[in-house]
């Protein structure tokens, strides 16, 4: 981790986020109940025990997103992450996590490193996992089988990789919004919501 007692280089903010998008993506998908519980394993970070998938396909997908989104945080290239669940049947949007995205720049000419110590950002994203998990009390209860997708919003002039495709924005008709908390690393600042489907009252 490219973090020093003294604060945070813009290296090791981008490691920073985009480790908290490898865990909070396995959080959804586990709280959610995307995948079925027994192919997730519980791992322990920012003091707060995990669910991890042990899905070999789904664990390589998610590992070469998380890498590609380093490499765009490091260049201060991606505005926001989107994670999308479908009915499976009839491809309808029914929640709409997003995590906006902001990155000052600046860091790109300064190496010196930011006033932000480690345990106050993981804290913080401590936060933002725990209000994750909590939403399962609200969000109403997915009852098809559900498919996800990952939308990535960078710069337009952003050269993409070819195993990466364009896409619509994906929206959800007659949604709900729940602002969940956000946090920074001093470089990077992570806003994050979800929108689901309104469900007509019986």
């Amino acid at each position: 981790m490219t973090s020093t007692l003294k604060g945070i280089t813009l290296k090791g903010s981008a490691e920073l986020v985009a480790e908290f998008f490898s865990f909070g993506i396995n959080s959804i998908l586990y709280q959610r109940g995307i995948y079925p519980p027994e192919t997730f394993t519980k791992a322990s970070h920012y003091d707060m025990s995990l669910h991890i998938t042990t899905d070999g396909k789904l664990k390589n997908y998610l590992t070469n997103v998380v890498s590609q989104l380093k490499e765009w945080l490091f260049e201060c290239t991606v505005q926001k992450l989107v994670l999308v669940i479908t009915c499976l049947e009839t491809n309808e949007v029914l929640e709409r996590w997003q995590f906006d995205i902001e990155c000052d720049k600046s860091a790109k000419e300064s190496s010196a490193p930011r006033e932000k110590s480690l345990k106050t950002i993981q804290d913080e994203i401590r936060s933002v996992i725990r209000q994750i998990t909590a939403t399962v009390t609200f969000l109403p209860l997915l009852e098809t089988p559900c498919a996800f997708d990952l939308l990535v919003y960078t710069d337009k002039d952003l050269v993409v990789p070819d195993k990466w495709e364009e896409s619509g924005p994906q929206i959800i008709d007659q949604s709900e919004e729940v602002r969940l908390r956000s946090f920074t690393t001093s470089i990077h600042k992570v806003n994050s919501m979800v929108a689901y489907k309104r469900t007509n009252p019986v």
